[in-house]
């Protein structure tokens, strides 16, 4: 009786443990409420691998397996639901939890917990399992230690399972990931054969195996052509990853192929939109979207096949926004990527109208940025001048001026605080030296007098953004000079640059009459930027306008070797027209690129997926409120609205949620915006909401029940694994496609920043998805 009754207190105990735990919120801890939480389902094509890990599940050794090749291919949210839904058919698997936590490289809080419930349950696992396990927490385990010391004992474990179990494949593709990554952590590569041998030792027993990844790293900053095998097998091993596209798109740009390299970009392009669209993502939430994205929209103007690069920097523009995935400000995002693309693609390829136009939509609307501001003032004011628009070019010239003079303002002061401070040091230290006793040794002199060295700190972080509106203000005024047919300032001004674009300096000098200067200078831009479009075609058109015939037809067949995919209407191309009839060549000179035998299988771009991110289909529903009426989504048909799922009126941050965005409905509503909530309660406890004073009965918008939680499943409002409720706000717009969305373990309440991109999102020249998906 009494074993019996303690049972009861742990079960009564656990019980109360859980309903304590805020909705949401994982029964299985901290770690559990972030990645996905969404069921897994076998994708053909992550990757052949596989290790033998202790369960009786046939399910859980595949999801296992699955996992394994994502992690192989750095798709580590999908690695994630991977071994989660391993964890479903097996909790008991210790392997599962250890895939979870090398899922979370970057995220080594989450990791720990990860791999203490893996450590926990390793006493049945096997002795590979138990060394995979071992040496990822020890990993762990010394986290206080120096990183170097750390990642290098973590190298040295990974080595001993290569040697303790030399007919495993998976000890030895891990040993030669973490010789890469140790590579940025104080162990430099000696000797690049040794890993290269241990990557060839893999393929020679599985030549489809996914670590064709770590060749292309092994090999990328050091010699590339000798990642051009992987190159090729990369993709082929795992084509459902993106990330595994996208990579031989490092090596084929290092070698300066940028055919090839902007075709596996749009792959893994397509790949990441077929996926994201699937199963409701926002994009920024998946590792490296972004940063391949950018580099498709470099690889593509590159090539120039401009427009797509325009459109592509639009999508990014286009995304969502969201305050944890995708802000314009933060370095590294869709929104930031696709704005620096979308500027330099247009000023380098001579889009002036088409900048100006971007320039005044939500496109290039300002930021909160003083950095973005001076860069895209800069771009449009070029615009301006090229369109011979000098109203424009004086007004945006004195704004950049202003911001100087507020720069220079704010850097003086800056190093007037630091002399000061650094003069207070030194009085405090001669000070302290005069009252200490003699010690009889020489003080060393420093290297720098302490004064000087702050001043010079003080102004360095202020330097590149002072030079940077130097330079942009001079090249306008270098504009202006010769708009007003000042030959000799232009030449001053011109002479005193420091930092100019080589083609637009090119250009300058030619209207300068310097022609020998501006050819030297498109030179040396081919000569840094070989292969690529536009370097080419300005020295084509500089020698031709130079009446060098010969030169200009000796780097225009250059041009037309590389120009099987340029849009034929650039101003850069169009220049070369007089060229092409002198050489009686037709109106399309385009030569078709030679076939390439040694980039793998390549399957039909469009069966991948789509080149663009857009917006997907709402589910339908119809659910009844607390007045008994139907209330579907079929009623806000023609006009946006925002719907909330929340956890029903026993969640009080679901209640914050609604009290926060009800004082704003007025303001949705403006923007012809309605809101609706869905709630997990009954009928009956939606009454009780307002009965109960939750709620103020005069609440301004609608909310319904799903009590059997169809709708939240739906919208993916759930945790499969766990079999529970999310939390979850959504965008609609009035064509019934889902425009933004934020699923979480806690409810999103930042009502104002919502209303803001929402205003974004539905604005006329806002058009996701208007965009071609070729």
């Amino acid at each position: 009786m009494k074993h019996l009754s303690l049972t009861l207190i742990l079960v009564a105990c656990a019980l109360h443990a859980q309903a304590e735990l805020a909705p949401g919120h994982s029964y299985h801890g901290e770690a559990f409420n972030e990645g996905p939480r969404q069921a897994a389902h076998l994708i053909e094509g992550s990757g052949h691998v596989h290790i033998k890990v202790t369960t009786d599940s046939k399910k859980a050794q595949q999801f296992f397996d699955q996992g394994l090749g994502q992690l192989h291919g750095f798709w580590y949210f999908e690695a994630e639901r991977s071994f989660r839904q391993a964890a479903v058919h097996d909790p008991k698997c210790a392997m599962n939890y250890w895939g979870m936590a090398m899922a979370n490289t970057k995220n080594e809080k989450r990791a720990i917990e990860f791999i203490k419930k893996a450590k926990s349950l390793k006493d049945s696992a096997s002795a590979l399992e138990k060394a995979f396990i071992d040496s990822l927490a020890t990993f762990y385990d010394e986290k206080k230690r120096p990183p170097k010391a750390r990642f290098g004992n973590y190298a040295k474990a990974l080595k001993k399972m290569t040697d303790d179990f030399p007919d495993h494949l998976e000890p030895r593709a891990f040993y030669a990931l973490q010789l890469w990554t140790n590579s940025r952590k104080g162990h430099p590569i000696k000797d690049h054969e040794a890993p290269n041998k241990i990557l060839e030792s893999i393929f020679k027993e599985n030549p489809k195996h996914p670590s064709h990844h770590y060749r292309i790293h092994l090999w990328d900053k050091k010699d590339a052509k000798r990642a051009l095998t992987s190159a090729a097998a990369a993709g082929p091993a795992s084509p459902a990853i993106a990330h595994m596209w996208h990579m031989p798109g490092h090596i084929y740009s290092k070698l300066k192929r940028y055919h090839d390299a902007a075709w596996q970009q749009e792959a893994s392009a397509r790949v990441d939109h077929s996926h994201m669209m699937r199963d409701l993502l926002l994009p920024d939430q998946i590792h490296n979207y972004a940063h391949n994205n950018e580099w498709l929209s470099r690889n593509l103007s590159q090539i120039g096949r401009v427009q797509d690069a325009i459109n592509l920097a639009k999508n990014m523009c286009d995304l969502p926004r969201h305050p944890k995935y995708n802000v314009p400000t933060k370095r590294g995002k869709s929104s930031n990527y696709g704005r620096n693309r979308l500027m330099e693609i247009l000023v380098r390829h001579e889009q002036w109208e088409t900048l100006i136009e971007l320039a005044n939509s939500p496109y290039l609307s300002p930021i909160d940025s003083q950095d973005d501001t001076i860069k895209r003032l800069h771009a449009k004011a070029v615009a301006h001048a090229h369109l011979a628009q000098f109203d424009h070019v004086e007004k945006i010239t004195a704004e950049l001026k202003n911001i100087q003079t507020t720069a220079t303002k704010e850097r003086d002061q800056t190093i007037e605080k630091a002399v000061t401070k650094a003069k207070e040091a030194v009085a405090k230290k001669k000070e302290e030296q005069k009252d200490a006793p003699a010690s009889g040794q020489k003080r060393k002199a420093t290297s720098k007098n302490p004064i000087t060295k702050a001043k010079e700190d003080a102004a360095k972080k202020f330097k590149g953004r002072l030079d940077t509106l130097k330079s942009a203000i001079t090249e306008l005024e270098i504009y202006t000079a010769l708009y007003n047919k000042k030959r000799r300032a232009a030449r001053r001004l011109l002479s005193d640059i420091d930092e100019l674009n080589a083609s637009r300096h090119a250009r300058l000098l030619q209207q300068l009459g310097k022609e020998k200067e501006a050819i030297e200078i498109a030179k040396e831009h081919v000569k840094d930027h070989p292969n690529e479009i536009e370097p080419l075609a300005l020295l084509t058109w500089l020698q031709l306008d130079d009446r060098k015939f010969k030169e200009a037809e000796a780097t225009f067949v250059k041009l037309r070797k590389i120009a099987a995919h340029v849009d034929m209407d650039l101003p850069s191309i169009k220049r070369l027209r007089p060229l092409a009839d002198r050489l009686h060549l037709d109106d399309d000179w385009r030569q078709e690129l030679p076939k390439r035998k040694d980039v793998g299988a390549r399957p039909p771009l469009d069966t991948l997926g789509p080149i663009h991110w857009r917006s997907t289909p709402a589910p339908d529903w119809a659910l009844e409120t607390k007045d008994g009426k139907t209330l579907s989504l079929s009623n806000y048909k023609g006009k946006p609205v925002v719907m909330i799922f929340y956890l029903g009126h026993g969640c009080s941050h679901c209640l914050e949620q609604l009290n926060a965005f009800s004082p704003k409905t007025a303001e949705f509503n403006k923007l012809g915006i309605e809101l609706v909530g869905i709630s997990t309660d009954s009928v009956e406890g939606l009454r009780k909401t307002f009965d109960g004073a939750f709620l103020k009965k005069d609440f301004p918008f609608p909310l319904a029940s799903d009590q059997k939680l169809e709708v939240f499943k739906r919208y993916r409002c759930h945790d499969d694994f766990e079999s529970m409720p999310l939390h979850g706000t959504f965008l609609i717009d009035g064509n019934g496609e889902i425009r933004w969305m934020d699923i979480s373990f806690e409810p999103f309440t930042e009502a104002d920043f919502l209303i803001k991109e929402a205003e974004r999102l539905l604005s006329p020249s806002h058009t996701p998805g208007a965009i071609a998906t070729k």
